[in-house]
């Protein structure tokens, strides 16, 4: 052979390996048909004033429905075939409180002080009976939290029964982030309660609720009602039968029920601050009643699927969800009463279309099957994705992993994501392999203090052992002159769940592509792994939900 043949060759055989290195993967090629324009179009239309912010159960959240719908039709996606159609109904019961039917008394001894709703106190909604009537004694259980993993627990010192349960928000730092989250849910305090025998359950809305989310403005979100989904024989989920009522109080109808108390309120907040707020007989008893009207309405998820192409792997299911829902017609701010729920979630919404879109355009689909929800009434206790998770169109046990979109914000040029849960299960490894393959960083949450993981759709399918993540657009700007936490921070103070969450916000549409295309890759990782998605060894959740779960035959 000459030299000048075998460089012919190698110089050949250079030329195909560049070529080869040059042409995008197939689910790269797929990823491109994720775009700014998309994203933009489907938040216009979702986010506009005719759609009059999708309210559980409106004609607006309705009509959201279809739009997602024919999307998902559009681009070769089929409904779920147990289900018949696109749509999910889920089966809701609506209570609102009625303030001037409600009260709540105090005694201590010979002294009967009257509580005042909206000054003092708010009464809990009830779901069993419109009305809900109380009178027995009180104790301080602290943080409400029994946690044998963490050999802490509130109520070992204290006998609650037959009792109404006073506690504080949140739960010990000491335990970690996310499992403090848990406990911190006020689900998981009425449970334990109950489970301890407690008649009635107070929480304290303390200085550092407050500052989350102030009491008039929980005042206003109570005002428009609560919601629990229905089992099939009508009986409200997530509701103890055993608390027969419940009121939140503030600190000044806390300082009420502390008056004469072992230890004084301040004290005990300053205790909780180190882990140890303790737990003690009050010295008095509640008197509450609590009127509410029920109402009867039901409000579809939206689910879609894209079947696998492996022959054993198609019978297990990544599900992708996305909440539709946001707050509807409210409280006029600055003359505007509709709260369109741009980047909550309509952004979200536009980044799961986009990812199906994706999926879609895919010369081969992948070996698992993926399934597609538009979940209802998330803004009202993630009901919607706890009703699929409940009652799920395929075996329960067949779902292997879910990955929940909640806020593509796109304040400004983005340089990461959030994948919150990433250090609880194998999906932090593909979560970083996923977003490394559009130039993007997988950060740690910026903001514990916030406990997201308990708040948003993944979490129904935590507690039942599956593994997620919580996606959310980054806050990592490559612009220099923004900082991107402050401006999110910013915006959590003066636009969250206001009718200023609309389009007429500053919006990076590119980066919203981008983050979509994230999303995208990172199911896609998931979808096609030989392994089955893993709680990580040791890890809280998985412990605690992970071994309930059926194994796959």
């Amino acid at each position: 052979m000459t030299f000048r043949v075998l460089a012919s060759i190698v110089a050949v055989t250079l030329t195909a390996s560049a070529l080869v290195a040059q042409t995008p993967s197939p689910e790269l090629r797929a990823a491109e048909v994720i775009g700014a324009d998309g994203v933009r179009a489907h938040m216009e239309f979702l986010a506009s004033d005719e759609l009059e912010g999708r309210g559980t159960g409106s004609r607006g959240y309705r009509i959201a429905a279809n739009y997602v719908a024919s999307r998902f039709m559009a681009v070769g996606l089929e409904p779920m075939s147990t289900l018949g159609s696109f749509f999910q109904d889920v089966p809701l019961r609506k209570s609102t409180v009625i303030p001037e039917s409600t009260s709540f008394t105090w005694a201590s001894g010979v002294v009967v002080t009257t509580l005042l709703h909206g000054e003092h106190y708010l009464g809990a909604a009830g779901f069993w009976d419109e009305e809900s009537a109380i009178t027995a004694p009180a104790v301080f259980a602290g943080y409400g939290v029994t946690a044998p993993e963490f050999g802490y627990d509130d109520y070992a010192d204290i006998d609650a029964s037959g009792k109404v349960v006073v506690v504080i928000g949140g739960a010990p730092l000491a335990f970690g982030t996310n499992p403090a989250a848990h406990y911190s849910a006020g689900s998981t305090k009425a449970e334990v309660a109950a489970s301890h025998g407690a008649v009635g359950l107070i929480a304290i809305w303390t200085p550092a609720y407050e500052r989350r989310l102030p009491w008039p403005v929980l005042q206003r979100f109570l005002r428009t009602g609560s919601l629990r989904w229905l089992e099939e024989d009508g009986s409200p989920a997530g509701s103890p039968r055993a608390l027969r009522a419940g009121a939140i109080v503030n600190m000044a109808g806390a300082e009420i029920l502390f008056n004469g108390a072992p230890r004084p309120l301040r004290g005990v907040l300053e205790a909780a601050r180190a882990g140890r707020p303790g737990s003690f007989d009050l010295s008095g008893r509640v008197a509450l009643r609590v009127m509410s009207r029920h109402e009867a309405i039901s409000s579809p998820n939206v689910v879609a699927m894209l079947e696998g192409s492996d022959a054993t792997l198609r019978d297990e299911y990544v599900v992708y969800t996305a909440h539709l829902d946001h707050e509807g017609i409210g409280e006029p701010m600055d003359g505007d009463s509709i709260y369109n729920g741009a980047f909550d979630n309509a952004s979200g919404v536009a980044a799961l279309l986009e990812a199906a879109k994706a999926f879609a355009a895919l010369a081969k689909r992948p070996k698992r099957s993926v399934i597609f929800v538009a979940t209802a009434a998330e803004e009202h206790g993630l009901l919607g994705a706890d009703y699929f998770a409940e009652y799920p169109p395929v075996p329960r046990e067949h779902v292997v992993a879910n990955l929940n979109i909640d806020g593509n914000m796109m304040l400004f040029p983005t340089d990461d994501i959030l994948a919150l849960g990433d250090q609880h299960s194998t999906l932090g490894v593909a979560a970083k392999r996923g977003a490394a393959r559009v130039g993007r960083t997988v950060s740690a949450d910026p903001m514990p203090e916030q406990t997201l993981f308990i708040r948003s759709d993944q979490y129904p399918f935590v507690k039942r052992g599956v593994p997620a993540l919580f996606f959310i657009n980054g806050f990592g700007s490559t612009d220099p002159g923004v900082d991107g936490l402050a401006a999110v921070q910013r915006w959590l103070g003066t636009i969250y769940h206001s009718p200023k969450d609309d389009m007429s916000q500053p919006m990076h549409f590119e980066s919203g592509a981008v983050f979509s295309r994230a999303v995208f890759l990172i199911g896609y990782e998931v979808a096609n792994d030989p392994q089955r998605p893993r709680w990580n060894p040791g890890d809280f959740f998985g412990e605690t939900f992970g071994r309930n779960r059926q194994a796959l035959p």
